[in-house]
């Protein structure tokens, strides 16, 4: 059984490791643009790791999956184009998510615990990530339009709100 806690220091060396695996298993299917071999770098997981952010995905054999789990307004997200935010509201965002390939359900287990703790969850990926895309949509996410990183890279962005997950069943 997967769980979730929060990542440590001395864990860092095996949370490059695992963003390692995610980068040449993005490269090896297609997606060699979205992080390459630099992204996320060692200094982005470690202020993860000091802020609080980083989240360990593990199970009795060991970790897993990473993620970073941002409370609060994202720079990035506060410009949407060829579309709309489904809401306004607060909202958590899910960054840097990677998986060993050891395990199944890394990306959903993260979604669900996320859920639990918010409303609104929003997530973008790269539009040659279409594995990233398939499990997004998989877990209720629906396409707003398209962000802006920093460097002014286009990225798919998408949310996920509890009101339209109640509106649908009823």
């Amino acid at each position: 059984m997967l769980n979730i806690r929060k990542a440590s220091p001395d864990e860092l060396g095996r949370l490059m490791e695992i963003y390692r695996t995610a980068q040449d298993y993005m490269i090896a299917t297609g997606n060699p643009n979205q992080w390459g071999h630099f992204n996320p770098p060692e200094e982005r997981v470690k202020e993860d790791i000091r802020t609080g952010i980083s989240h360990v995905i593990f199970d009795e054999s060991g970790i897993h999956g990473v993620f970073a789990m941002c409370a609060g307004e994202d720079p990035t997200y506060s410009y949407i184009e060829n579309g709309s935010w489904l809401n306004d509201g607060p909202y958590i965002t899910v960054h840097r998510i990677a998986s060993d390939q050891k395990v199944h359900g890394v990306f959903d287990c993260a979604i669900e615990y996320c859920k639990v703790r918010a409303d609104n969850i929003r997530i973008d990926t790269h539009a040659e990530n279409r594995i990233m895309q398939k499990l997004i949509k998989r877990n209720g996410f629906k396409e707003c339009g398209t962000i802006y990183l920093a460097n002014g890279s286009p990225r798919m962005a998408f949310q996920w709100s509890r009101e339209r997950e109640t509106q649908k069943t009823h």
